[in-house]
Protein backbone atom coordinates (compact mmCIF):
# COMPACT_ATOMS: atom_id res chain seq x y z
CA UNK A 1 0.00 0.00 0.00
CA UNK A 2 1.21 3.49 -0.82
CA UNK A 3 2.35 5.87 1.89
CA UNK A 4 0.25 8.98 2.38
CA UNK A 5 2.34 11.94 1.21
CA UNK A 6 3.40 14.56 3.74
CA UNK A 7 2.12 18.08 3.33
CA UNK A 8 5.04 20.16 4.58
CA UNK A 9 6.51 23.52 3.72
CA UNK A 10 8.64 26.23 5.28
CA UNK A 11 6.87 28.85 7.37
CA UNK A 12 3.98 26.69 8.61
CA UNK A 13 2.20 27.66 11.79
CA UNK A 14 1.24 24.10 12.81
CA UNK A 15 2.30 20.65 11.64
CA UNK A 16 -0.10 17.92 12.79
CA UNK A 17 1.71 14.66 13.52
CA UNK A 18 -0.06 11.32 13.76
CA UNK A 19 1.10 7.80 14.56
CA UNK A 20 0.66 6.57 11.00
CA UNK A 21 -2.03 6.50 8.32
CA UNK A 22 -5.02 4.23 8.60
CA UNK A 23 -5.66 1.65 5.91
CA UNK A 24 -8.40 3.92 4.51
CA UNK A 25 -5.99 6.86 4.37
CA UNK A 26 -3.48 4.62 2.58
CA UNK A 27 -6.13 3.58 0.04
CA UNK A 28 -7.22 7.16 -0.64
CA UNK A 29 -3.84 8.88 -0.23
CA UNK A 30 -5.10 11.49 2.25
CA UNK A 31 -4.58 12.15 5.95
CA UNK A 32 -7.36 11.27 8.42
CA UNK A 33 -9.55 9.72 5.71
CA UNK A 34 -11.28 7.11 7.87
CA UNK A 35 -14.90 8.33 8.18
CA UNK A 36 -14.86 7.34 11.89
CA UNK A 37 -11.93 9.68 12.52
CA UNK A 38 -13.07 13.05 13.92
CA UNK A 39 -10.00 15.06 12.90
CA UNK A 40 -11.68 17.31 10.32
CA UNK A 41 -14.70 17.96 12.58
CA UNK A 42 -12.38 18.80 15.50
CA UNK A 43 -10.41 21.31 13.44
CA UNK A 44 -13.60 23.03 12.33
CA UNK A 45 -15.33 23.01 15.72
CA UNK A 46 -12.21 24.37 17.45
CA UNK A 47 -12.03 27.29 15.02
CA UNK A 48 -8.77 26.17 13.41
CA UNK A 49 -10.46 25.91 10.01
CA UNK A 50 -13.11 28.31 8.71
CA UNK A 51 -15.20 25.44 7.36
CA UNK A 52 -15.42 21.67 7.53
CA UNK A 53 -12.78 20.26 5.21
CA UNK A 54 -12.79 16.78 3.68
CA UNK A 55 -9.77 14.48 3.89
CA UNK A 56 -9.34 14.86 0.11
CA UNK A 57 -8.58 18.56 0.72
CA UNK A 58 -5.71 17.92 3.16
CA UNK A 59 -3.20 19.61 0.83
CA UNK A 60 -5.33 22.77 0.80
CA UNK A 61 -4.57 23.35 4.48
CA UNK A 62 -1.04 24.40 3.55
CA UNK A 63 -2.69 27.69 2.52
CA UNK A 64 -3.93 28.06 6.12
CA UNK A 65 -0.43 27.42 7.46
CA UNK A 66 -1.06 23.79 8.48
CA UNK A 67 0.93 20.74 7.46
CA UNK A 68 0.68 16.99 7.99
CA UNK A 69 3.06 14.13 8.63
CA UNK A 70 3.31 10.97 10.74
CA UNK A 71 5.94 9.37 12.93
CA UNK A 72 5.61 6.23 10.74
CA UNK A 73 4.58 6.42 7.09
CA UNK A 74 3.31 2.84 6.62
CA UNK A 75 -0.49 2.50 6.79
CA UNK A 76 -1.72 -0.08 9.30
CA UNK A 77 -4.97 -1.16 10.93
CA UNK A 78 -3.77 0.24 14.26
CA UNK A 79 -0.76 1.76 16.00
CA UNK A 80 -0.13 -1.59 17.70
CA UNK A 81 1.03 -2.89 14.29
CA UNK A 82 3.98 -0.48 14.19
CA UNK A 83 7.32 -2.13 14.98
CA UNK A 84 10.02 -0.81 17.33
CA UNK A 85 12.33 -0.48 14.32
CA UNK A 86 9.76 1.62 12.47
CA UNK A 87 9.40 3.92 15.49
CA UNK A 88 13.18 4.32 15.81
CA UNK A 89 13.55 5.22 12.13
CA UNK A 90 10.42 7.39 12.24
CA UNK A 91 11.70 9.39 15.23
CA UNK A 92 14.88 10.30 13.36
CA UNK A 93 13.04 11.15 10.15
CA UNK A 94 10.49 13.27 12.01
CA UNK A 95 13.25 15.13 13.88
CA UNK A 96 14.89 15.85 10.52
CA UNK A 97 11.62 17.10 8.99
CA UNK A 98 10.89 19.39 11.93
CA UNK A 99 14.46 20.77 11.88
CA UNK A 100 14.26 21.38 8.14
CA UNK A 101 10.78 22.96 7.93
CA UNK A 102 10.75 24.59 11.39
CA UNK A 103 7.00 25.00 11.94
CA UNK A 104 6.02 27.26 14.82
CA UNK A 105 4.16 24.37 16.51
CA UNK A 106 4.40 20.59 16.24
CA UNK A 107 0.97 19.28 17.25
CA UNK A 108 1.10 15.62 18.24
CA UNK A 109 -2.29 14.01 17.62
CA UNK A 110 -2.25 11.73 20.66
CA UNK A 111 -0.08 11.45 23.79
CA UNK A 112 1.40 8.20 22.47
CA UNK A 113 2.68 9.93 19.34
CA UNK A 114 4.44 12.50 21.48
CA UNK A 115 5.92 10.00 23.94
CA UNK A 116 7.20 7.83 21.06
CA UNK A 117 8.83 10.85 19.45
CA UNK A 118 10.22 12.55 22.55
CA UNK A 119 11.05 9.34 24.46
CA UNK A 120 9.49 11.00 27.51
CA UNK A 121 7.25 8.91 29.72
CA UNK A 122 4.60 11.53 30.39
CA UNK A 123 2.83 14.36 28.62
CA UNK A 124 0.00 16.67 29.51
CA UNK A 125 -2.54 18.10 27.10
CA UNK A 126 -1.44 21.33 25.48
CA UNK A 127 1.97 22.94 25.24
CA UNK A 128 4.79 20.96 26.81
CA UNK A 129 6.94 22.62 29.45
CA UNK A 130 10.13 20.64 28.78
CA UNK A 131 12.68 21.81 26.25
CA UNK A 132 11.51 20.81 22.77
CA UNK A 133 13.20 17.96 20.92
CA UNK A 134 13.86 20.37 18.02
CA UNK A 135 14.98 23.80 19.21
CA UNK A 136 12.55 26.54 18.28
CA UNK A 137 9.60 24.23 17.54
CA UNK A 138 6.95 24.40 20.26
CA UNK A 139 5.39 21.05 21.14
CA UNK A 140 1.64 20.72 21.67
CA UNK A 141 -0.05 17.45 22.63
CA UNK A 142 -3.69 17.01 21.62
CA UNK A 143 -5.97 14.01 22.01
CA UNK A 144 -6.15 11.49 19.23
CA UNK A 145 -8.98 12.15 16.81
CA UNK A 146 -9.76 8.45 16.43
CA UNK A 147 -13.38 7.50 16.82
CA UNK A 148 -12.18 4.94 19.39
CA UNK A 149 -11.17 7.66 21.88
CA UNK A 150 -13.45 7.64 24.92
CA UNK A 151 -12.97 11.32 25.84
CA UNK A 152 -16.07 13.45 25.18
CA UNK A 153 -15.87 15.28 21.86
CA UNK A 154 -16.31 18.70 23.50
CA UNK A 155 -13.29 18.11 25.76
CA UNK A 156 -11.20 17.19 22.71
CA UNK A 157 -12.39 20.27 20.83
CA UNK A 158 -11.60 22.46 23.85
CA UNK A 159 -7.98 21.24 23.87
CA UNK A 160 -7.59 21.97 20.14
CA UNK A 161 -9.21 25.35 20.81
CA UNK A 162 -6.09 26.22 22.86
CA UNK A 163 -4.14 25.99 19.59
CA UNK A 164 -6.61 28.31 17.91
CA UNK A 165 -6.42 30.79 20.81
CA UNK A 166 -2.60 30.74 20.78
CA UNK A 167 -2.32 31.18 17.02
CA UNK A 168 -4.91 33.95 16.90
CA UNK A 169 -3.69 36.09 19.83
CA UNK A 170 -3.56 39.71 18.87
CA UNK A 171 -5.37 39.27 15.56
Amino acid sequence: MEEVPDHLDHGLQIVFIGFNPSIRSGELGHHYANPRNNFWRILHQSGLTPRLYEASEDGELLKLGYGFTNIVARPTVGAEDITREEYAAGRELLRTKLALYRPEIACFVGKGVYTEFSRRTKAQWGFQQEAPVVDGVREFVAPSSSGLVRMPMQEIVDIYRRLYDFTHEGI
